[in-house]
């Protein structure tokens, strides 16, 4: 994304969006080590509440029941404060969406390790920069993506791989509806998988994107079981329609709660937990129809809190 380009600019509409350091072997000791699987969310779901008030946020995540979380941003706080504000709520942060392609990868790195978490994620990945530093610019290069454009990505992935192994994280690239677009019998996210390399790049799937851009996450859990440590739930209104081009804040792609849209996530979480899943999170985006943030996020607990 452009620099100055939010995430939830990146996932609605621009008239939505204008009103998407601890060494690291002490990584197992930053956060719970216990492997047994709890609900996480998203942060991006409450990002407009967690800048507005990032203590009293995190606090109301967890009394919802919650016991993990993963960034997207830092509330506007530093890395090692907002690592503070997770703790003191009572949550554990085992990843972090964060700019790769957009800022400096070492220093991204940095501000992982300080977080504390076990897996930087890259939420986009751009291939070349946008001609306009606006959404209409950055949805113009990820709408018009070639398949030399995903080896580049590929490409781009395995470098950050690297690097992230070095700093003791390991990468994970998490996916939209635009990488399941038939290039002839070809994907771009076929091509991710295949041009990266298994220890250095990991993938958090998104099953809604996933089921949006017309794919079976089952199919690829059972396909590449090492490759899918952590997965995202999110669901669409039953009026949205499937598609590989992103059109944020369109009925078209129109989120809701887990349990009242088009997908069954019950046999989706077996199957990731079949192959070893160790962390799941509700990302639900913004707007909320008829409640609050914080409504909408204890309908989608209870929903996969059910499925754990």
């Amino acid at each position: 994304m452009p620099k100055d380009l939010s995430r939830r600019q990146f996932l609605h509409s621009s008239s939505i969006a204008a009103a998407a350091l601890l060494s690291p072997a002490l990584h197992s000791m930053a956060w719970a080590s216990d492997t047994r699987r709890v609900a996480g969310v998203q942060l991006y779901m409450v990002n407009e509440e967690l800048t507005k008030d990032p203590t009293s946020t995190l606090k109301q995540i967890a009394a919802i029941g919650y016991k993990e979380v993963e960034s997207a941003g830092f509330a506007n706080l530093s890395a090692a404060e907002f690592r503070k504000r997770i703790q003191d709520a009572g949550l554990s942060c085992p990843s972090a969406h964060l700019r790769f392609g957009l800022e400096d990868t070492g220093r991204l790195l940095e501000d992982a390790n300080t977080l504390g978490v076990k897996f930087a994620i890259s939420s986009v990945l751009p291939p070349r920069p946008p001609e306009t530093n606006d959404l209409q610019g950055f949805l113009k290069v990820m709408n018009n993506l070639s398949l030399d454009d995903f080896k580049k990505m590929a490409e781009m992935a395995n470098q950050i791989g690297e690097q992230a192994r070095k700093a003791g994280l390991q990468y994970a690239y998490h996916n939209h509806n635009i990488e399941f677009h038939d290039y002839g019998g070809q994907t771009g996210y076929s091509i991710l998988l295949k041009e990266t390399d298994p220890s250095l790049v990991k993938f958090e799937a998104d099953c809604g994107w996933m089921i949006n851009g017309g794919a079976d996450p089952i199919d690829f859990f059972h396909r590449y079981p090492d490759r899918y440590p952590l997965i995202h739930l999110k669901d669409f209104t039953s009026a949205s329609t499937k598609s590989n081009a992103l059109a944020p804040g369109s009925e078209h792609q129109a989120p809701t709660e887990l349990g009242r849209g088009q997908i069954d996530f019950r046999p989706i979480v077996q199957a990731a937990i079949k192959i070893g899943m160790e962390h799941c999170f509700v990302d639900q985006d913004p707007p909320f129809q008829g409640m609050t943030a914080f409504e909408a996020a204890k309908v989608d607990y209870e929903y996969l809190h059910r499925l754990l």
